[in-house]
């Protein structure tokens, strides 16, 4: 466990218990047949295992990059564990009941269960909250990688938040409620159609309706994302090259980032306008390709950009570029090796920034050191007389 030092442990143990049950769900789609609206019912436990796992290890290694308000980020993270939890508790009860965990209130059990997870669900985006605000306030040495920690946590924020969209009713259950019918569920994940019907492969997102679980799976997961792909660019970065700049790598970061938020909003649209993700329209193709082009354009702008450094350096004479060195981290609980700068030193600390390294003192020979006088003469220090000529050495 060394090179997990400073992680918050029980997010470690609530994934890794989270990775048996992917198995054993995993397990039960292929030994149980039984279908729940119109997926073999163990799909829906696999598929929150692997997330909340997911979710669990990003977290913990969050955690560990801060240095203040550690004490608090770890009640706040116990507090999203035990959500964690909970919600996964019902939703393997309701399987094993063989009923909807989501949204299905036609029994008194079953509301009161819905209930449980919807007040569980709430908690633990509040809990994100805090912890996302912690982290923006995180220091890491590295620009790129900073960068992406910010902006995909922010992200994620976002995409969690989009499953509130899901626990509001649709137009045909508040005409049912309106009829004086008593509904079986409140809320839905497909738009325009009924929950149920033909679904993708493995993710079970209609192909026949919007799904707005696919927004709310990708920003979930621009947690993970973004921070893979900094630290993706950091190594690259370390070869030399334009990526070599830190400042660059940021950049191109922030363009990423950017995209990524797009696309989340995309998506979003795509589904409350009841499409299907593999089935989208003029306006969605039209708006992916501006937002393709855009992208490129940034991109291509930001990498140019990183040119104008070198073919300065170029013009006066000097080297090829900053030369970059690896920095292992991962004895601060970090655990990735970031590039920085040649010649500067790690301040001790998680996630604390570099600063230069400060010059060994010149040898003196057993004399004082001279400086130069103010008239071009030299000086001995301290309290030498000025001499005329060049500094006797």
């Amino acid at each position: 466990m060394t090179g997990l030092e400073g992680w918050h442990r029980p997010m470690l143990v609530v994934a890794g218990a989270m990775a048996v049950a992917a198995v054993g769900s995993a397990i039960g789609l292929v030994v149980d047949g039984r279908v729940l609206l119109g997926v073999p019912i163990w799909l829906k436990p696999f598929k929150f295992a692997v997330s909340i796992a997911l979710y669990g290890v990003a977290w913990s290694w969050l955690y560990s990059l801060l240095t203040r308000g550690r004490r608090s980020a770890s009640a706040v993270s116990n507090l999203v564990v035990v959500c964690l939890v909970v919600e996964y508790v019902v939703i393997v009860a309701q399987v094993v009941r063989g009923r909807p965990s989501h949204f299905n209130v036609s029994t008194p059990l079953d509301a009161t269960l819905w209930a449980v997870m919807g007040i569980s669900i709430v908690v633990l985006w509040l809990g994100t909250f805090v912890l996302t605000a912690q982290v923006l306030r995180a220091g890491v040495a590295d620009p790129g990688v900073r960068a992406g920690i910010r902006v995909g946590a922010v992200i994620a924020l976002v995409g969690l938040a989009l499953g509130f969209l899901m626990t509001s009713p649709n137009r045909t259950q508040l005409a049912g409620m309106e009829a004086g019918t008593a509904p079986t569920a409140i809320g839905a994940h497909t738009v325009g159609r009924p929950d149920g019907g033909p679904g993708m492969p493995l993710t079970g997102w209609s192909t026949v309706g919007g799904d707005l679980r696919v927004a709310h799976f990708v920003g979930m997961h621009a947690l993970q994302s973004l921070p893979l792909l900094a630290m993706g660019l950091a190594l690259l970065g370390a070869r030399g090259g334009r990526l070599a700049d830190p400042d660059t790598r940021r950049r191109v970061v922030l363009v990423l980032g950017a995209g990524y938020a797009a696309l989340v909003a995309l998506l979003t649209w795509q589904a409350e306008r009841g499409q299907p993700l593999l089935h989208p329209d003029g306006r969605t193709l039209g708006a992916l390709a501006v937002l393709t082009a855009v992208l490129i354009a940034a991109l291509i702008a930001v990498l140019i950009g990183a040119l104008a450094p070198f073919r300065e350096q170029r013009r006066a004479g000097g080297g090829p570029g900053r030369a970059l060195r690896l920095i292992d981290r991962s004895d601060a609980g970090v655990g990735v090796a970031y590039p920085v700068a040649a010649g500067s030193r790690t301040t001790g600390g998680v996630g604390r920034r570099t600063a230069p390294a400060t010059p060994p003192p010149a040898p003196t020979n057993g004399r004082s050191p001279r400086r130069r006088g103010a008239a071009g003469g030299c000086a001995s220090a301290p309290g030498g007389r000025a001499a005329r000529g060049r500094c006797p050495e």
